[in-house]
């Protein structure tokens, strides 16, 4: 039975996804009162420029006042899309202290004060739900939160940018370089006119801080993931991936260390085997794979932006939130009971590609392969090609700690005759 009374949403931010939010809630109305218990109303929609046309939103509802609007009495759920750290932060405590429950995609907040909010949250009894911080659609936080409660998780490997992965995608598909591909997704709207964030790997590090909290019952802050963003990649990486029967992707990578005792989080580019799933996610797709001790190899694999899948997974929450509202109940917290240290880049073990240009004489590859042995790397696989007195060598290692590669890449650097480590690139997925 649905009561009367409606529960009322406030709304702050109307952009791409934030209007699709106010068009899903018009449009599935009756549906979304019959999965609640109870129809659902917006108090209001907080924005900066009033003036713009916002189709199917009555103008009577748009404001200014994002404070005076998430503090009124009647607001039981403010909607966050606002983004970035401030005013949503003060917006969002605000919320709590009013007793509404609060729904955001809002990542970088998260990765930077996730605890606090929850905190807060938990001291005012309201509910924090942030399904659409990361990959988009995909249906990912609530099954690594709640669906696998039971389980002990051990990594997640996920592709968790889209528009980086298209860029990638671009890349090997077309033989096209960086800065050619860049300008495609930002033609097609894939890309900020800013892509910083994307490119840089900022976007996809503050998922990593998210999905490692929750995967490993753990506090994970964006500081503590190592990133590396694509703006390096080359052509030429591209196609040595390719010799080896592999592909690059922007991976966000969160692991158990071995001992248990402590997690890693990183974000950077990596040849993964075709073999491997995240292999075929093309375009500006996500997919996360997480492996657990019980449930073995997940997958999980959709739109990962965009208004519409974006939205849907805001609605989610939404349904989730009014709930519990109705029930006088709260939907899980913050799960941070291991307290495990999140270990430095260097202790991560790993395997790297690195190309080298190197003069092309007797005694170079032995010269190097003594550098690898005195650092403790093992190398699995050489390749070496050259003319008039140049070569470019390529070598594979065995996996090692990223400590040990790094002093070896910087000791090779050193050799008279190592004219230029060209690039150099890690190998997961195997």
């Amino acid at each position: 039975m649905v009561r009367t009374r409606p529960l009322k949403v406030a709304l702050l931010g109307c952009g791409v996804v934030g209007s699709q939010v106010a068009r899903l809630m018009t449009t599935h109305a009756e549906d979304l009162a019959a999965r609640i218990g109870a129809p659902l109303e917006l108090a209001g929609v907080a924005v900066r420029r009033p003036d713009r046309v916002r189709a199917g939103i009555d103008p009577a509802l748009v404001t200014t006042d994002a404070e005076g609007l998430v503090t009124r009495d009647d607001v039981d759920v403010v909607v966050e899309m606002i983004g970035g750290i401030e005013p949503a932060r003060g917006l969002i405590e605000a919320a709590f202290k009013n007793g509404a429950g609060v729904v955001t995609a809002n990542k970088a907040l998260l990765a930077q004060d996730g605890p606090a909010l929850h905190a807060i949250a938990a001291e005012h009894g309201a509910d924090l739900y942030y399904e659409a911080a990361v990959a988009g659609a995909i249906p990912l936080l609530r099954p690594l939160r709640e669906s696998l409660a039971g389980d002990t998780v051990n990594r997640v490997l996920g592709i968790v940018n889209g528009t980086t992965n298209f860029i990638l995608d671009r890349m090997e598909s077309s033989g096209a370089g960086y800065g050619e591909a860049l300008d495609e997704a930002t033609a097609l709207g894939y890309a900020e006119a800013d892509p910083t964030a994307d490119v840089e790997g900022f976007d996809a590090a503050a998922k990593a801080a998210i999905l490692a909290g929750i995967a490993f019952h753990t506090r994970v802050r964006l500081d503590d993931v190592h990133r590396q963003g694509i703006t390096e990649v080359t052509a030429a990486d591209i196609a040595s991936a390719r010799r080896m029967g592999c592909t690059v992707k922007l991976l966000a990578i969160c692991e158990r260390a071995g001992d248990g005792r402590s997690v890693t989080a990183r974000v950077h580019p990596a040849m993964i085997p075709l073999s491997h799933p995240l292999a075929s996610v093309k375009g500006a797709y996500n997919a996360v794979f997480v492996e657990a001790d019980s449930a073995g190899q997940l997958m999980f694999y959709g739109p990962g932006a965009g208004g519409a899948p974006t939205a849907s997974a805001v609605l989610g929450d939404l349904v989730a939130v009014c709930r519990n509202k109705l029930g006088g109940g709260r939907g899980p917290g913050e799960s941070a009971y291991t307290q495990l240290p999140v270990s430095p880049m260097g202790d991560v073990v790993t395997r790297y590609h690195i190309s080298l240009d190197v003069a092309d004489k007797p005694g170079v590859l032995a010269q190097c392969a003594l550098v690898f042995a005195d650092h403790g790397v093992s190398i699995d696989t050489v390749r070496q090609s050259g003319k008039d007195g140049e070569a470019s060598l390529v070598v594979v290692t065995h996996r090692a700690p990223d400590a040990a590669l790094t002093a070896t890449v910087a000791a090779l650097r050193e050799l008279d005759t190592v004219h230029d480590v060209a690039s150099i690139m890690r190998v997961e997925g195997e």
